[in-house]
């Protein structure tokens, strides 16, 4: 492989350019909004600032992975060349439906569609197109650059053959990839939602506050981020998302998601995107406060 386009220059999608594109690959990263390609190959930038500011990445390296990105906000144009298609739009069902039927109709017969998903159904998505046998999951972790794990998601459909391509192209990067099955979650989020739901309603019912909820998970139980704060750099409508995907894949109750992230969610407190979730976010700033309804 040495053509990847990437779909979606957010915060995802701009780290899976950064990572390819820093390993060599030519990177064509496609989004319908030219003002997000633009604010993406400026964080990319910054990112790649901070690796050489560290002495992980010579300047000429930098340059060198700045020259690989190519923005384009034409879709059919922007995979005409693609070995590899890595899709990482909005965590909602209907538009990766909409974008995988559009793929396929686009993209090379050869081009094997992968999408970052982190919990829909490979299998439903692999279903929109004529090419089932080369859909896959590539479940890249946030900060994309930083991170090492992959979650390889095969589908019902998925080649061996195009496990394996997405297995080793994994490694190329630098990254452990694991491979799993298709089941709602995956396996990080059926673990991990579970836990923030679960720390949400501690506070919902009472149990104790937001601080005191994520200073027992890091100093008890070692974890670097608390839930709620996890929570908040995820997204709160992200987790939300991923646990009606649960509750609807597994028709359990107890992946019910709690009413209070509900009602968040509904009120546009989001977390670090929006400016407030469980904390209040000053940009620039690390300093985390609790957000006032909390108090």
């Amino acid at each position: 492989m040495k053509n990847i386009t990437v779909i979606g220059g957010g915060t995802m999608g701009n780290g899976i350019a950064h990572v390819f594109a820093q390993h060599g690959f030519e990177v064509t990263l496609v989004d319908v909004a030219s003002a997000a390609l633009d604010k993406a190959l400026v964080t990319i930038g910054s990112n790649l600032d901070r690796q050489v500011k560290k002495g992980a990445l010579s300047e000429a390296d930098k340059e060198g992975t700045l020259r690989r990105i190519h923005p384009m906000t034409d879709m059919k144009s922007g995979v005409a060349d693609a070995d590899l298609i890595v899709e990482a739009a909005t965590e909602n069902v209907s538009l990766k439906l909409k974008i995988f039927t559009d793929l396929d109709l686009m993209a090379p017969a050869k081009t094997i569609l992968a999408t970052n998903t982190s919990s829909i159904s490979i299998t439903r998505i692999a279903a929109a197109t004529r090419r089932p046998a080369q859909v896959i999951g590539m479940h890249f972790m946030n900060p994309v650059p930083v991170m090492k794990l992959v979650e390889v998601i095969r589908g019902y459909a998925t080649s061996d053959t195009v496990c394996e391509s997405i297995m080793s192209l994994s490694r190329q990067l630098d990254k452990t990839p694991v491979e799993v099955n298709d089941y709602p979650g995956f396996v990080a989020n059926r673990i991990l939602m579970p836990m923030i739901n679960e720390a949400i309603y501690a506070l919902y019912e009472g149990v104790s506050g937001v601080e005191e909820i994520d200073t027992v998970m890091k100093l008890g139980m070692a974890h670097p981020m608390g839930p709620l704060q996890l929570a908040d750099f995820i997204g709160l409508d992200v987790c939300l998302s991923i646990m009606r995907v649960l509750q609807d894949g597994f028709g359990n109750p107890k992946y019910a998601p709690c009413p209070l992230l509900v009602n968040m969610v509904t009120a546009g407190k989001l977390g670090v995107k929006s400016g407030e979730g469980f904390y209040a976010y000053t940009p620039g700033s690390r300093d985390l406060v609790v957000a006032e309804r909390f108090r």
